[in-house]
């Protein structure tokens, strides 16, 4: 590796960073609560039993599968449950 492609390798590295630094955290929300039953597959926003983590659940409305929504959404959609 030349030291123009390190150079070039390090800034898309410094970016990337910077921009997954400047993302605010989704739970760090208090407006947003978690709402299963309701998830496509693979739109999940985290892990459940069946998946390790976001984008992974495999079933439309898995009830274990989760989303952020805003706060009196989740109650508002049949088939829907708050998750603690």
């Amino acid at each position: 590796m030349n030291k123009r492609e390190f150079l070039t390798r390090s800034a898309l590295a410094g970016a990337a960073a910077l921009g997954l630094a400047a993302t605010p955290a989704l739970a760090a929300k208090p407006e947003m609560e978690k709402c299963a039953g309701i998830v496509k597959a693979g739109k999940n926003d985290c892990g459940t039993a069946k998946s390790s983590c976001a984008g992974t659940s495999k079933v439309d409305k898995d009830p274990e599968a989760w989303i952020f929504v805003p706060k009196g959404t989740c109650d508002k959609i049949v088939g829907a449950k708050v998750v603690k």
